[in-house]
């Protein structure tokens, strides 16, 4: 795997574990909604997600990550059309798509060590 790319990846990895961090114990999302801070500290990580995304892309457009063009423009939309994004919308990625797209990332890398 191309170097610059596992560094991408890397990134990603550490952006989802940064908003797994500051999401509430035990996840709540009236708890989320209501805290401004952590919800922008969780956009932030999906643009970086995002934008790591794209570098991956751009550098190997083939690149196989589930919904790599949807993370893309999840990040386009969260900073081009932030008055679209709601609290629920960042909740949602947070709680349903993120684990998900971890998981890959992990399994990606680990396989690449083997």
């Amino acid at each position: 795997m191309d170097e610059n790319i596992k560094l991408w990846l890397h990134d990603m990895l550490a952006a989802a574990d940064e908003i797994f961090s500051f999401l509430p114990e035990p996840r709540n999302y009236l708890v989320f909604a209501k805290d401004i801070k952590t919800q922008r500290a969780v956009e932030r990580n999906i643009e970086i997600i995002g934008e790591a995304m794209s570098r991956v892309l751009k550098t190997d457009p083939e690149f196989k990550i589930a919904n790599a063009r949807r993370i893309v423009d999840t990040r386009n939309r969260v900073i081009h059309g932030y008055d679209t994004v709601s609290s629920s919308i960042i909740w949602a990625i947070a709680i349903k798509e993120l684990p998900v797209l971890r998981a890959e990332i992990a399994a990606l890398l680990k396989k690449d060590r083997l």
